[in-house]
């Protein structure tokens, strides 16, 4: 009995590798197993779906920019625009939680449902094979009686009904013979307590007795009956325990008997380790070598190229000297003038005239380069910098000979970066490729380059999280078949909002016009439908008509801190107006009647000065630009050109909206280029919303934050 003892010591130190939880790398504390089988701590889940639905749901607002905290705010309605500003928004019940993340053992999106954890069963044997694991290293750590009066003893059993541990003495005191108690099922000290009777989690009060083959899990008879599995093939718990327990065993028996299998095998794999090691170290030589060589030819041209800009600079340098020394010479009392002074002095007229004539050459020719300055060299080098573009790439594509494996390439159409990045590539021997491994660094304004951040993924595409606002990031993949790896592609660089994402959706309370706007149910895509009703009322109109503007605004309001959305306005859409607009504004607006038939009207200017230039100077408590017929207008302004040619842009295909609330400034961004198209003062004195308006026919639909939904919905299309 010793010796089982020892070998079964031996056997659960032994497994510590399968005990440990993928999510929290500790030994597993009340596992719960996951639909595709793996187990994770329960707190670990719950971890991982208050993360998940944190980044969902207010789509990294409050948790990338601390400082600038968002407050969800109730939207301006109607029959409570008196209470704009006071805080307590909270989203209605349609609104989904998130109950998909991907599994920490296999990377693979596990959904669920509507129970959520309360949907998972807990993993009692894996619950119990830890804590004998945990008895067996700490062997020494006696459990004590949880009966007894201080100091306790050391206990002896542990009751399964009771769930607590006994030392002898207790255990008759509390289990006294011929009672109900004296039933109890009693193990060794342990403080692993589990209940006899495993329960369905849909259905609490019933005892699970069958086991789903489709879902390859325990249910109920009410689970069979009317529940989720009442078209699923289902079979008795004792034949699945027999069938699951006879595979099992075969499969432990097979690879018992191909024990010295396995040992010949991780003798060879030990083997493959230390050759792989030693061609390893071979490689790395002779990559140093050939980047030697390389260092070299560098240094060889560097030396030449230095010498040749030396030479350079030593024949001008000298160029300018000589010039110097002859201007020099023009001073009174100096060089040629000294001797010109000199000469004047001769008194025999013959002698005078044969030194005379040439010394005047002289000063003529002083006298013109005098008139007319010129420096003898140049003082630029623009010939001499060095053009290394095309070697900067080369070596920027410095690999391996080729691996057999083409390089991926990065999608840049379908790679794009909201409140998270979303990567896609392409690779034309995807089925031959096991993994990729995708790069992406941060790059500093000074250029400087920090180094890679690596992920392996399994497709061919990732979604990457926590990246700091405004700021470039490069991205690059490779391919890995085994262990040969292909080339980097081409690095993408994309530049982040210079916000955290603002999360929202339309409001359909306030001032929403369900006669002329049409809402989806998802509230993220609007459309204008005025233009029947407008046609409709065509035979009352006998002067000029200006048709009103729809408005529709977000259901968050906004109070404090940094903020970025982001839209498509539908390339049909005859006018758009987007942008911001204070609480008090919004009020006027939904409430103040319109006359409509004023020429002198000016609907977005918010009052009646019939334009918008008389509003240069001061701030608004709102900003709205017009967007439609596929441009972008700029609106006018005192400092910049107010022709038509340089107020007008190609509609961008995305258009992102940054507002500062604490400066009071508002800026429209070209998503594409993360560009600044136009940015003016606001005042931010009231809770602000975004704001839309639509005339005639005309759609806007929010970009979707990138999200692992976004991802597995983008893959499936």
């Amino acid at each position: 009995m010793e010796g089982d003892g020892s070998n079964s010591l031996v056997t659960i130190k032994n497994i510590e590798r399968e005990l440990i939880c993928p999510a929290c790398k500790e030994l597993f504390t009340h596992p719960l197993i996951l639909p595709c089988q793996h187990s994770i701590c329960h707190k670990c889940v719950k971890e991982l779906l208050l993360m998940l639905d944190d980044s969902f749901n207010d789509v990294g607002s409050d948790n990338s920019n601390q400082s600038s905290p968002r407050l969800r705010l109730p939207s301006p309605s109607m029959d409570k625009i008196d209470r704009i500003s006071r805080p307590g928004w909270k989203r209605n019940s349609l609104t989904p939680r998130t109950t998909t993340f991907p599994c920490p053992g296999c990377e693979h999106d596990v959904d669920l449902g509507e129970r959520g954890i309360n949907g998972l069963f807990r993993n009692f044997t894996l619950e119990t094979i830890v804590e004998r694991y945990r008895q067996a290293a700490r062997a020494a750590t006696a459990i004590m009686c949880d009966l007894c009066k201080p100091p306790p003893q050391e206990s002896t059993k542990s009751c399964m009904d009771c769930s607590a541990s006994y030392c002898n003495e207790c255990f008759k005191i509390y289990h006294p013979w011929g009672t109900v108690k004296a039933q109890h099922e009693y193990v060794g000290p342990t403080t692993n307590f589990r209940p006899k009777i495993l329960m369905c989690p849909e259905h609490e009060t019933e005892r699970i007795n069958m086991y789903c083959e489709l879902c390859k899990r325990p249910v109920c008879h009410l689970c069979k009956l009317g529940g989720n599995h009442s078209n699923h093939r289902v079979t008795t718990m004792s034949s699945a325990y027999k069938t699951l327990k006879e595979k099992l065993s075969k499969d432990i028996d097979y690879l018992i008997g191909k024990e010295s299998q396995v040992k010949s095998q991780i003798s060879e794999l030990n083997l493959l380790m230390k050759e792989t090691e030693c061609n390893g170290e071979r490689a790395k030589e002779e990559a140093v070598t050939h980047f030697e060589k390389l260092f070299e030819i560098l240094e060889e041209r560097k030396s030449s190229v230095l010498k040749a800009i030396d030479a350079s600079k030593k024949l001008r340098l000298d160029k300018f000297q000589t010039q110097m020394e002859e201007y020099q010479g023009l001073l009174e009392n100096n060089g040629l003038v000294g001797y010109a002074q000199e000469v004047l002095k001769e008194t025999d007229q013959s002698c005078f005239v044969q030194t005379a004539k040439q010394l005047h050459l002289r000063i003529q020719k002083a006298t013109e380069s005098l008139k007319s300055f010129r420096p003898a060299a140049q003082t630029s080098f623009e010939d001499y910098v060095v053009n290394t573009s095309k070697q900067t790439e080369l070596l920027g594509e410095l690999s391996f000979f080729s691996s057999g494996i083409d390089v991926p390439e990065i999608n840049e159409e379908q790679s794009k970066v909201y409140n998270n990045a979303l990567i896609n590539w392409h690779h034309p021997e995807k089925d031959k490729a096991d993994s990729y491994v995708l790069e992406y660094r941060k790059i500093n304004r000074d250029e400087e380059m920090l180094s890679w951040n690596e992920i392996e993924v399994c497709g061919t595409s990732k979604v990457i999280s926590d990246l700091e606002s405004n700021c470039n990031y490069a991205f690059r993949v490779r391919a890995y078949k085994g262990s040969i790896c292909s080339p980097c592609s081409r690095e993408l660089i994309l530049h982040t909002p210079p916000a955290p994402v603002f999360s929202f959706l339309f409001d359909e309370k306030c001032g929403y016009n369900n006669e002329h706007l049409l809402l989806n149910l998802k509230r993220d895509h609007v459309e204008s439908r005025a233009g029947f009703n407008l046609l409709l009322a065509a035979e009352r109109i006998q002067v000029g008509y200006y048709t009103s503007l729809d408005y529709i605004i977000g259901d968050v309001g906004i109070t404090k801190g940094k903020h970025f959305w982001a839209f498509r306005v539908e390339p049909y859409s005859y006018l758009v107006k987007v942008g911001v607009a204070s609480s008090d504004k919004l009020q006027e607006w939904l409430r103040t009647p319109r006359d409509t038939v004023s020429p002198r009207y000016e609907q977005d200017s918010g009052h009646d000065s019939g334009s918008e230039d008389t509003c240069f100077d001061s701030s608004q408590p709102f900003t709205l630009v017009t967007i439609g017929m596929k441009k972008f207008f700029i609106p006018k302004s005192p400092t910049s050109s107010n022709e038509p040619e340089n107020r007008v842009l190609p509609m961008p295909t995305s258009i992102g909206v940054f507002l500062d609330y604490d400066k009071g400034k508002v800026g429209f961004y070209d998503m594409d280029h993360m560009k600044c198209l136009y940015e003016r003062q606001v005042d931010c004195s009231h809770t602000m919303y975004p704001a839309f308006a639509l005339m005639g026919s005309g759609g806007i639909q929010l970009e979707e934050p990138v999200t692992a939904k976004y991802l597995e919905y983008q893959e499936t299309m």
